[in-house]
């Protein structure tokens, strides 16, 4: 058995490289000072995920061996558990929760649950797991709670079924299917319950705002948490060379979320164009202002942490650091602002 071989979980895990100097593991520091709120941990085999999806950097078809792809553009080095304990135990107190993400690999199940056991008995941050339907049971969600996740998250991405099964299932000679999720996310809400399940949803993928829009409003009367990503290619990907969605398209549907979540518009109320883009928020122009001017819409959701606000910030997994950003990891400046505010009407 090779080094790399033994360096598995559950005894070791793939950590993000924003959560590495974080935690002072990995020496570094960010644009504008942003900073990693979340220990996030990505279970590791060397033979890696057994998917294919089109836009994942971890697909199974990606040239280069699972120990040296990225994942959302960054390389997620190894540690062991040990390692990874001691440092939560002595993190900065920004940070504020720990994700788990699973991979579809079979001895992920009963590794991940060890994963979450061994965290709860040794930290005090709370847990989040990045579940895999494909490979989990219904049991299995009691048995992740049980042994101390408080949260889970669901990647469905896609807007439609038909994208989905085109970027992660038929289309891709992937295993994943639509339906399964979305069984899986209802007995997630009835194993966690709301607000404690939250869903990725990716835009720029072909579908529309008012598609991404509608699916928002479903997920949240579910009583699910959307959580928002941008495409941005990985390299070497199957979908490589295809275009991040335009800023404004972005910027659009992150305050349609907002708004929805907020109890201030709703799916039905809000109007589209021909093309399926949002020109009417259904709320007053005031509101819409008020929501820009704040800046709030426009950062990056994810799991809360033990002080309420957003624990997975993701620095930068979305697009480089700049003025313009696809989620922003911390409260926008005023110059970023009136960027948004010059660019979210822009519907050429």
């Amino acid at each position: 058995m090779s080094v790399i071989d033994k360096h598995q979980s559950p005894d070791f895990a793939k950590m993000s490289q924003a959560t590495a100097i974080s935690l002072g593991l990995l020496r570094g520091r960010m644009y504008r000072g942003a900073v990693n709120k979340c220990v996030n941990l990505l279970v590791h085999y060397s033979e890696g995920c057994a998917a294919n999806c089109a836009y994942c950097g971890l697909a199974k078809k990606r040239p280069g061996t699972y120990e040296k792809k990225s994942f959302i553009h960054v390389d997620w080095p190894v540690f062991s558990m040990d390692e990874i304990v001691k440092a939560i135990n002595v993190s900065p107190p920004y940070v504020q929760r720990t994700c788990i993400s699973m991979i579809t690999n079979g001895k992920c199940r009963k590794h991940t649950v060890e994963m979450v056991r061994r965290l709860k008995n040794e930290t005090s941050l709370p847990i989040s797991i990045l579940i895999s339907p494909t490979i989990l049971a219904a049991d299995d969600l009691v048995e992740m709670k049980q042994s101390g996740a408080d949260k889970i998250g669901i990647a469905i991405d896609l807007a439609t079924p038909q994208l989905f099964d085109k970027y992660r299932g038929s289309g891709v000679s992937g295993p994943h299917k639509w339906r399964r999720y979305w069984e899986t996310l209802e007995t997630g809400l009835q194993v966690f319950g709301p607000p404690h399940v939250g869903a990725h949803l990716m835009v720029g993928m072909g579908e529309t705002e008012q598609e991404m829009v509608s699916l928002m409003d479903k997920l949240w009367k579910m009583g699910v948490v959307n959580h928002l990503f941008s495409f941005l290619a990985e390299e070497g990907s199957t979908l490589m060379d295809h275009p991040q969605p335009p800023w404004p398209t972005y910027l659009r549907v992150q305050l349609a979320r907002y708004l929805i979540e907020k109890g201030l518009s709703e799916y039905p109320v809000m109007q589209f164009d021909h093309r399926g883009r949002v020109v009417d928020f259904g709320v007053r122009k005031r509101q819409v202002v008020s929501a820009i001017s704040s800046g709030a819409p426009f950062m990056t959701t994810g799991c809360l942490g033990q002080d309420g606000e957003v624990a997975c910030n993701r620095p930068f997994g979305n697009c480089l650091p700049d003025v313009k950003q696809w989620n922003y990891p911390y409260p926008p400046s005023e110059e970023e602002i009136n960027h948004i505010r010059r660019n979210i009407f822009n519907l050429e």
